[in-house]
C-alpha cells in the first residue's frame, strides 16, 4: 500500500491521515494484541478526525481526548453534528483508562466491533467535511 501524500501540522488533510492510520491499526488483529488497544486506536482515529474538521473551519481546539467537548465546539460554530457521530462521546474511556491494566475491565468482541464502526463513521463524515 502507497503511505499517503504528507501534509503540514496544521493543514486537515494531515489530520485526516492520521486518523485513517489509526483506523487501519484498529482494524487490523495481530496476534497477542489486547482489544483495549485497538480501541485506543479506534477512539484517536474518531478524535484526529474530528480535529481535522475543526482545523477546517479554523476552530481552535485544545488537546483533549474528550469527544464530546470537540464535537460540541463543532456544533457552536455552525456544524451540524448527527446523532451517529455523537456517538464518538461512547469513546472517550479507550483514550485513557481502557489503556492501563487493571483500570478498566477487559474489552469484549461486542465492545471492539462497536468501537470500530463508531470510529469508522466518524472518519468518513469527517471526510465529507475536509
Amino acid at each position: 500500500m502507497k503511505p499517503h501524500e504528507r501534509f503540514a501540522p496544521d493543514d486537515p488533510r494531515e489530520w485526516l491521515n492520521r486518523a485513517r492510520s489509526n483506523l487501519s491499526k484498529a482494524a487490523n488483529r495481530g496476534p497477542g494484541v489486547y482489544l483495549e488497544d485497538l480501541c485506543f486506536d479506534a477512539q484517536q482515529a474518531a478524535e484526529k478526525a474530528v480535529k481535522a474538521v475543526l482545523l477546517a473551519h479554523r476552530i481552535d481546539f485544545p488537546y483533549v481526548h474528550d469527544m464530546g467537548l470537540l464535537l460540541t465546539l463543532l456544533q457552536d460554530h455552525g456544524e451540524t453534528v448527527p446523532e451517529a457521530i455523537r456517538q464518538a462521546e461512547r469513546l472517550n474511556p479507550y483514550a485513557t483508562t481502557a489503556r492501563y491494566p487493571a483500570i478498566a475491565e477487559p474489552v469484549s468482541e461486542p465492545e471492539y466491533a462497536n468501537a470500530l464502526g463508531i470510529a469508522e463513521t466518524v472518519v468518513r463524515w469527517a471526510e465529507t467535511r475536509v
